[in-house]
């Protein structure tokens, strides 16, 4: 048994074999205020050598003031109290629901019952590599989902860090799938006529049109309020999306938009009109329902009852109308694409399409549509050697 030295210093230990043969090494972390005795702590190990290592270290961490005591919170537990005291009232209830989903289903099943003391980044990048490869009791999950599984994770990480619960965050050393770049797939012109044919008197009819020659998102068009909609300047303010709470029977709500910033767009004159049918429509349907009428938030879409529409119903009826075309793997979204696509080469500057999509940057809406620009690039080049052909003079 090892001689016990600096028995009262803060920061000193001492080291002792027990009588199973482990070694164990006591330090001192300073005294209790109440009662004034040593507060001490152990660490253990299988020899000698291990535990004066761990000691060593422990010490000059005492000694250089970075000591953490190591959490006895798991993993589980630490990700309940963040989502209740550090998540769910400082964002979004569709972000919180996200990040309880993610902990819930994910997180907490693979590492829940893990010492937060002692997690690190090989069990993460473990965890990781499970999910993107999948196995035999779950489906391999896409290289996006995985990162956005990182990135709840390294969030709650994060700030358990800040509270001195785990001295730094094992999940940045963690190598993440790449995502590989989908390329969109707008409508062909041709495409787009057949499908303002086919829409023709569907119950959702205005709601694809609107989509399709302003570009908003789908929670943007559905939870679009009359409110918005300026018919004498023929202008609409986009302010805020119909969102579902991520629960059975979860009630329809109108958030922000995805980032806060509210747009106004001049859209074609003929989108104007449609919507201006579409109120007399709409008002018929409010006269028929009578006292059944719900239409609280004045919804520019609703059904017959003025209630909010379902995304899944809209975008059902979408690929229903898709796959009759011919174009079975069309998604609802395609039709914001088609829209930036048609203005960009009708000659809309970047800047407004980037505005009227709401995106944050021109680089970003350059980024999406390249290919786009790069044809109009291809087709300006073309004008200009025109333009030299019908203005040099023969020599």
């Amino acid at each position: 048994m090892a001689k016990r030295t600096n028995r009262g210093a803060q920061g000193s230990g001492t080291i002792r074999q027990r009588k199973d043969g482990k070694w164990e090494a006591r330090y001192t972390i300073g005294r209790d205020p109440g009662t004034g005795k040593q507060l001490q702590k152990s660490v253990y190990g299988d020899t000698q050598k291990e535990v004066r290592q761990k000691l060593n270290a422990i010490t000059k961490d005492i000694d250089d003031g970075l000591y953490t005591e190591p959490s006895k919170l798991t993993v589980g537990a630490w990700l309940d109290i963040w989502l209740a005291e550090y998540v769910k009232d400082a964002v979004k209830p569709f972000t919180y629901s996200s990040y309880e989903t993610q902990c819930r289903v994910h997180i907490k099943p693979a590492l829940g019952a893990v010492k937060l003391s002692a997690l690190n980044a090989h069990a993460i990048q473990s965890f990781y590599n499970k999910l993107h490869r999948g196995d035999d009791d779950a489906k391999s999950l896409s290289a996006k989902t995985v990162r956005n599984i990182h990135g709840v994770l390294h969030k709650a990480l994060k700030q358990a860090v800040r509270l001195s619960y785990i001295k730094f965050n094992p999940s940045e050393a963690c190598t993440l799938p790449r995502v590989v770049k989908k390329e969109i797939q707008p409508l062909e012109e041709t495409e787009i006529i057949a499908f303002l044919a086919a829409v023709k008197e569907h119950k959702y009819e205005t709601i694809y049109i609107v989509t399709l020659f302003t570009g908003m998102r789908q929670g943007e068009v559905l939870g679009l309020t009359w409110d918005c909609v300026d018919f004498d300047n023929g202008v609409i303010v986009i302010n805020k999306q119909l969102q579902k709470e991520k629960k059975k029977g979860g009630a329809f709500y109108l958030s922000t938009l995805k980032n806060d910033k509210t747009r106004r767009i001049t859209p074609a004159r003929y989108v104007m009109q449609i919507l201006q049918e579409h109120r007399r429509s709409q008002l018929e349907m409010r006269f028929k329902a009578g006292q059944l009428w719900e239409n609280k938030d004045d919804l520019v879409f609703t059904n017959e009852l003025g209630g909010s529409l379902i995304h899944f119903t809209v975008y059902k009826n979408f690929k229903r109308i898709a796959a009759d075309l011919n174009i079975p793997d069309a998604r609802f979204h395609d039709l914001r694409h088609s829209y930036a696509v048609a203005a960009l080469s009708s000659g809309d500057d970047v800047k407004t399409v980037q505005e009227n999509l709401g995106h944050h940057t021109a680089a970003f809406t350059l980024d999406v549509y390249g290919h786009v620009t790069d044809k109009m690039k291809r087709d300006s080049a073309d004008r200009m050697d025109a333009f030299i052909k019908s203005v040099k003079k023969p020599s």
